[in-house]
């Protein structure tokens, strides 16, 4: 051993006696052409919430989940950038980078708008987070986004040129044009498709291509789209060059060990021609950086800045630092022939048994939740515009805020872990307490005589009911016998005057309703079902944290018109029983009428059940339409990771393993209420199904109210809850499923129109998300199914169509989140899963005939009614109070193609207003023809100057 510790001592003698030199590294290298060119694009991917909260991630807090700071990224990028002007860096989530911006001092300021104007430090895709594609609706892709590029553009005069979507999992057609093309970028990237279509596409060097998302735009909205060969991290090779990361940095000094200068520049160059390879022209892209990175910059551009400078003096290649920009460009001035890509990117699958088709439903508590505070925020945005915008009082801004974040690729998706998604459901809840405030004060000062358009102080007090979907609604549940009557003011957020039915919980059954002019109103009583009273009792002691106390024992159910932009009032008070009250619900049981069918519904349309208490035929006497069809459930039993795969079905996957039917418990009837608004069905499916069935009187459609819950998982099973719509139509394979709640794409079974699928998951890989709704055909007609929140949905047989109602699993699915999809409400110490309360809508027309219920009622679900509550002490109302109102003129009203999205005041004072075509190009005959407004009639007592136009 002596001999060795002497050569060794030799060594280290040697290395001591050197001196280190100063080596000018050259990272001025641009494009040259003739060369490979390697953009060398420095970024980070910061979740705006995952494993920690979007707090948490920003300050760097409860790092024994995830060491993850983003303030030391922001803070460490500045000084690394400032140390060699070559070097570029992008930046996306403006949640995080707006937060960081307030908290900078006017030095730093300058030199950030400095480095972006000199595009060496470039804001790219721009929203408040890097939105989901398949779990959201379109109207809140364009808002957060919005968010974003309106502080870019505030404070930089700048727009983002790139979208960068480089995390969501799969992408729709509406993102490639509408938050692509028509946004204005010149390119979108991302990374998640099918790897069975990635490794084709590399065969065929189709990674990069012509995405046309849109039917009816065409080649107007084509946007040039990249997709990365791998992932969005470095290239093969270990090149992560965190502080913290295992990969060897780069060793230029030959008087210290482990110089390897070649071998790391052998190692670049090879990655680099490798991906030439499958990409075409002369430029590749490697995306240096991944999920929080750039913690400590230096470590980062100090590697880079040596790959560059001896990649380039190597020769074989060229290096330069780069943007998406500047790469977009080069591709550009390429001239190359690109592939046409159509439809999108969905479902998405990373190996054969790993569907990411589950996170379609997963939290669907969160989901119904986001979408509602979606509606409620278009609604109360207008209100606010109404009322005049305040910069002292309570404003929509929060809820604004915390809907952007809610939109995030693992908010809304349900794929975060459970204390980041009560994150959320709490920023929703404190945006919509703010939002509610403006909202009641704002009709407040609509209804109040004599007041004016800027009011401050009306004295009218409004409450709304959130909780009102599981019988909770304080205002309603009053004592009317004192000579006190309930005001219900119904706001309608549409273009156009919108008839539908209300329904109030109450106690007394001795109840009268009178509309704005003193007329009495047509009612119904509608006994409350215990499956309804439990959710009540258990939810909103857990969710409030006080007992609901006294149980209503009705629906009050009572049609209503209201005109557009506009509302109207009803009044609800107490009638001695001998003079018109309400008409209370007729009841009938099923039981001992085995051999009768039932038949339920007044108007043209008719739902008759066959003797077991089976929905089994639809009839519309208007249509014509007859149909056989039945409403089942079923489950998945979600695969437990101990197979040969150990792949789980959890929060991101779906992966069944074995189906079982769910039977109707044959020992409870049927429970039949009848009256002259609407007629219900109930049915006790099994011990935690419960379903009603309700046709109204003058609705030509079905609504299914289902609550689901607690999933029993005794049997050490998780499960995955389907609804099924079964008929005997021959779909040829074939359903169409919306895409973010807007255009309509064809699906067919087990078929990829670009690629050829080997199927290894039958169920899971023929599964799409569902925003708006699914439909079938047969050539004579549609049957169509709309939802009331993000769903996945398919059409696994043909003439069915099934919709995933519910997610509760045991096991991690092994994506990052670390935690099963195990929802549970406690209460008292006592946990128990979590109960959903739901509904989905059935319509069967004439073959061309759907697409306007589809697409009328769809508007009509995306924005409920608002109803606000007060009360009155006797006296009458209309003495001192605007009973009925319209912002637009009384004769008008928007075209039936066309709805409102925005109507919002600015903090300049400016108002932001987008209207949407709601038909695509040929979906129907006489709706998809272009359609005009007219504002003057808008808003008649509004001047209109136009700032800027744009069209979606």
């Amino acid at each position: 051993m002596g001999p060795v510790r002497l050569a060794l001592l030799a060594v280290v003698a040697l290395a001591a006696a050197g001196e280190a030199v100063y080596i000018p590294y050259n990272t001025s290298a641009g494009v040259v052409a003739g060369k490979l060119n390697v953009h060398v694009v420095p970024h980070t991917h910061d979740d705006v919430g995952w494993l920690k909260t979007v707090d948490q991630y920003y300050v760097g807090s409860n790092n024994s989940i995830q060491g993850a700071c983003v303030q030391n990224v922001l803070d460490s990028l500045i000084p690394a950038l400032l140390k060699d002007e070559n070097r570029k860096f992008i930046y996306v989530e403006q949640a995080f980078f707006q937060r960081w911006w307030r908290n900078q001092n006017d030095m730093i300021k300058d030199t950030v708008k400095g480095l972006i104007s000199s595009g060496r430090l470039e804001l790219i895709n721009g929203g408040m987070c890097m939105h989901d594609e398949a779990t959201v609706h379109y109207i809140d892709m364009i808002d957060q986004t919005t968010l974003g590029h309106k502080f870019i553009k505030e404070e930089f005069g700048q727009i983002p040129r790139i979208g960068w979507q480089i995390d969501p999992f799969g992408h729709s057609a509406v993102q490639a044009y509408l938050l692509g093309a028509e946004v204005g970028f010149d390119a979108f990237y991302f990374f998640r498709i099918d790897y069975q279509d990635r490794d084709t596409r590399k065969e065929t060097k189709e990674l990069e291509v012509v995405w046309r998302g849109s039917k009816s735009f065409g080649s107007s909205a084509d946007i040039f789209a990249g997709i990365f060969p791998k992932n969005y991290e470095p290239p093969p090779g270990d090149f992560y060059f965190e502080v913290d990361d295992d990969s060897p940095v780069v060793q230029d000094d030959p008087l210290l060990f482990d110089y390897n200068v070649e071998e790391r520049v052998n190692d670049f160059v090879a990655a680099a021609l490798a991906q030439a390879n499958i990409t075409r022209t002369n430029h590749i892209m490697f995306t240096m950086g991944t999920d929080f990175k750039y913690q400590y910059a230096e470590s980062w551009f100090r590697n880079m800045d040596k790959l560059i400078h001896y990649v380039n003096k190597d020769g074989r290649i060229n290096a330069l630092y780069s943007t998406p920009s500047i790469y977009t460009d080069a591709k550009y001035a390429a001239n190359e022939q690109w592939p046409l890509k159509t439809n999108d990117f969905f479902p998405y699958a990373d190996n054969p048994n790993a569907y990411w088709t589950g996170y379609f439903t997963s939290r669907p508590a969160l989901k119904r939740y986001v979408r509602m505070m979606s509606g409620y925020y278009l609604a109360a945005r207008q209100l606010e515009f109404f009322k005049g915008k305040s910069k002292s009082g309570p404003t929509t801004d929060y809820l604004g805020d915390a809907l952007a974040l809610a939109q995030h690729h693992d908010a809304v998706t349900g794929t975060e872990k459970q204390h980041v998604a009560n994150d959320y459901a709490k920023r929703l809840s404190i945006g919509y307490t703010r939002a509610q405030e403006l909202v009641s004060t704002s009709l407040a000062c609509l209804t109040e005589l004599g007041s004016k358009s800027h009011c401050s102080s009306p004295t009218t007090k409004f409450s709304q009911c959130l909780l009102l979907n599981i019988t909770y609604c304080p205002p309603s549940q009053t004592d009317f016998s004192k000579g006190k009557s309930l005001v219900v003011l119904v706001y309608n957020s549409l273009g156009w005057k919108r008839e539908d039915v209300l329904r109030v919980p109450v106690f007394s059954d001795s109840i009268v309703v009178h509309d704005s002019e003193g007329r009495e109103v047509e009612s119904q009583l509608l006994p409350i079902a215990s499956a309804s009273l439990n959710i009540r009792d258990k939810h909103v002691k857990a969710y409030l944290g006080t007992s609901p106390g006294a149980k209503p024992k009705f629906w009050l159910a009572f049609p209503v018109s209201v005109p557009p932009l506009g509302f109207n009032t009803y009044f609800v008070s107490s009638m001695k029983k001998s003079a018109s009250v309400s008409s209370k619900s007729t009841i009938y049981s099923s039981q001992g009428s085995e051999n009768s069918n039932l038949q339920v519904g007044q108007g043209n349309l008719k739902l008759q059940y066959n003797a077991a208490g089976a929905f089994s035929l639809y009839s519309d006497s208007r249509t014509l339409i007859e149909a056989n069809f039945e409403q089942k459930y079923k489950y998945y039993i979600g695969q437990d990771g101990n197979g040969s795969d150990p792949q789980a079905s959890g929060a991101y996957i779906f992966r069944p393993n074995g189906t079982v039917p769910i039977k109707t418990d044959s020992q409870v009837p049927l429970t039949v209420l009848r009256g002259p608004i609407v007629d219900e069905v109930h049915q006790q499916i099994n011990s935690w199904i419960y379903q009603i069935t309700r046709v109204y009187k003058g609705k030509d459609y079905v609504e299914t109210e289902f609550i689901v819950g607690p999933v029993p998982t005794d049997d050490g099973n998780g499960k995955e809850v389907a609804a099924e719509i079964v008929s005997n139509m021959a779909t040829n394979k074939t359903f169409y499923t919306d895409s973010s709640g807007r255009d309509f794409i064809k699906r067919i079974r087990d078929y990829r129109s670009e690629w050829k699928i080997e199927v290894h998951q039958p169920i899971a890989g023929n599964y799409y998300p569902v925003n708006l709704g699914i439909y079938v055909e047969d050539g004579n007609k549609e049957l169509s199914v709309l939802v009331d929140r993000s769903i996945g949905g398919s059409s696994i047989k043909d003439g069915q169509i099934e919709l995933m109602l519910h997610r509760r699993l045991l096991h991690d699915d092994g994506r990052g989140v670390a935690e099963a999809l195990n929802e549970t409400v406690c209460l008292d110490n006592q946990c128990e899963g979590l109960i959903i309360e739901g509904k989905y809508y059935l319509k069967i027309d004439p073959q061309g005939e759907g697409s306007r219920w589809r697409r009328t009622f769809g508007q009509e679900i995306y924005s409920p009614l608002l109803l606000a509550f007060s009360e009155q002490d006797g006296g009458n109302w209309a003495n001192s109070h605007i009973p009925k109102f319209s912002a637009m003129d009384p004769t008008y009203s928007l075209p039936d193609s066309v709805a409102l999205l925005t109507l919002q005041e600015l903090e300049d004072g400016s108002v932001l207003l987008r209207f949407a075509h709601l038909y695509e190009a040929g979906e129907h005959k006489d709706l998809s023809a272009l359609a005009s407004v007219d504002l003057k009639r808008v808003f008649p007592n509004k001047k209109v100057l136009f700032e800027s136009l744009a069209h979606i």
